[in-house]
């Protein structure tokens, strides 16, 4: 099943994808005589469970008959804007630690949270702060905490999975190599965070390893790699941080970038994961034009 939130009415509401486009989730609801929650974080907190249930049993046949808004005619937004947490993994790729001179890390992945200021949608404006001279965009695949857990086993990781979803995370490159403790400040400047455009059920990804990420920069693949070749592959990290704390549902882990590219006023960053829509944001730099209102 797929789910996206897309702004109508001033709301920004979920939707159900079609072949066709989207079908609001209040329709359905309409429809099928349901209640389920018509904001993404609330549903994803309700529990997913009832509604694929409905869906697989004669449900998608049904919203495939709804009229729907046609993809682009649809206004998408991030997933959601308020996750108790989000953690990024840094350099859980060979390939871009080599790209920053760094070692990859071992044992332990390199976490560091993000915070919800940073969340923009699909098509969304990426600002690069007056305070960085380069800063960097990075392609992920994000994956979304489905339930409450803590200590949750590696073999049973996907029991607590939402689902999938694109992700471009930012990070001002100049300020962190001054001094490494300064990761945190780097990677939560506003804007520093677009994900979407569709939530992504794990039944509609067969093998989650074998997905190719790339980061695309103005059109042109910078880098592209597969989930196999993580250092620390989405089992683990679902299950390790919630060793750390407890993770709730819509919390999210943004699992790392095959490499990251300078980003400057003009230019479009592309994420591209095989079978995902493509997450699309243009870049302003704020020292050049002022903030648009």
């Amino acid at each position: 099943m797929r789910l996206a939130t897309i702004k109508l009415d001033n709301q920004e509401v979920v939707a159900v994808v079609t072949a066709q486009g989207v079908v609001p989730l209040a329709q359905v609801n309409a429809r099928a005589g349901k209640k389920w929650a018509t904001e993404m974080l609330p549903l994803i907190e309700d529990g997913l469970e009832d509604l694929k249930a409905w869906y697989k049993a004669g449900g998608k046949e049904i919203v495939e008959a709804m009229p729907a808004i046609p993809k682009n005619e649809a206004k998408f937004g991030p997933l959601y804007r308020h996750p108790h947490k989000i953690w990024g993994i840094g350099l859980n790729y060979a390939d871009h630690a080599g790209d920053l001179a760094e070692k990859t890390p071992t044992g332990r992945p390199g976490s560091f949270p993000k915070w919800e200021n940073t969340i923009i949608g699909p098509g969304d404006t990426i600002k690069i702060p007056t305070m960085s001279q380069k800063t960097t965009g990075e392609s992920e695949l994000a994956v979304i905490y489905g339930k409450k857990c803590k200590d949750v086993k590696i073999e049973d990781w996907e029991s607590v999975v939402a689902g999938y979803t694109c992700a471009i995370d930012m990070t001002a490159e100049d300020i962190l190599r001054i001094n490494p403790r300064y990761l945190t400040q780097v990677k939560n400047f506003d804007t520093f965070f677009s994900f979407g455009p569709e939530l992504i059920t794990p039944d509609e990804v067969p093998d989650v390893l074998k997905l190719h990420v790339s980061t695309v920069h103005n059109g042109v693949v910078h880098a592209t790699n597969s989930i196999d070749h993580m250092t620390f592959p989405p089992a683990f990290l679902v299950s390790y941080h919630t060793q750390i704390a407890t993770m709730f549902p819509g919390d999210v882990i943004s699992t790392g970038t095959p490499r990251a590219h300078e980003i400057k006023d003009g230019d479009v960053m592309e994420c591209r994961i095989d079978g995902f829509p493509v997450l699309t944001n243009p870049v302003i730099d704020l020292k050049v034009r002022k903030e648009e209102p």
